[in-house]
């Protein structure tokens, strides 16, 4: 079995959404530099990305494009295989794709994945799928990369009435005063 794990650039008030531009994946600053090289660990314990349509077609549109990427991602995306929930994608046009088409048997694909050999199945964005994985008890671990920011509107990474049980694995401060918080995830 290999663990399903969201991994979430999330504010202090728990919005996911960063169009409002509060986090920067590609900076290269020495705390840019920082977070990345924690996000290149994490990465490098996984072997699948898992992410619904929007979250696909975002970043088939950016990272394959990306030449000089400091932050290790698009090496990532090109190594791992990729995983797109979409009940209408056809051809995902990106190398190493396999398209799950959700629905119903959503619960039975996500649980086929963990049940192959491999390491971590990560999902990142997907706010929608994140809400779906919470709710049918999917998801083994949470990677909060949490930033000194409250917005107080946005896409919320946790649902409503979601009962869930976090058992705090790790915290790490980073000198941006982002904290990563690893959580194992049980159910309430």
């Amino acid at each position: 079995m290999r663990p399903i794990v969201i991994t979430q650039n999330i504010t202090l008030d728990g919005v996911v959404d960063g169009e409002q531009g509060w986090f920067d994946v590609t900076a290269d600053t020495e705390h840019g530099r920082e977070l990345a090289a924690a996000t290149a660990d994490f990465a490098a314990r996984s072997d699948a990305f898992l992410c619904g349509r929007t979250t696909f077609e975002e970043m088939r549109g950016f990272w394959p494009k990306q030449h000089d990427d400091r932050t290790g991602v698009t090496e990532h995306l090109d190594r791992v295989q990729k995983y797109v929930v979409s009940s209408s994608l056809q051809d995902p046009g990106w190398a190493g794709t396999t398209v799950l088409r959700g629905g119903d048997g959503l619960a039975g694909e996500v649980r086929g994945l963990a049940e192959q050999d491999g390491a971590d199945v990560v999902l990142t964005g997907s706010i929608a799928l994140g809400h779906d994985l919470l709710r049918l008890g999917l998801v083994d671990e949470l990677r909060l990369f949490t930033y000194p920011v409250v917005l107080g509107r946005g896409r919320r990474l946790f649902p409503e009435g979601l009962d869930l049980r976090l058992d705090l694995q790790e915290e790490r401060r980073f000198g941006s005063g982002v904290v990563l918080l690893r959580y194992a995830v049980g159910r309430g």
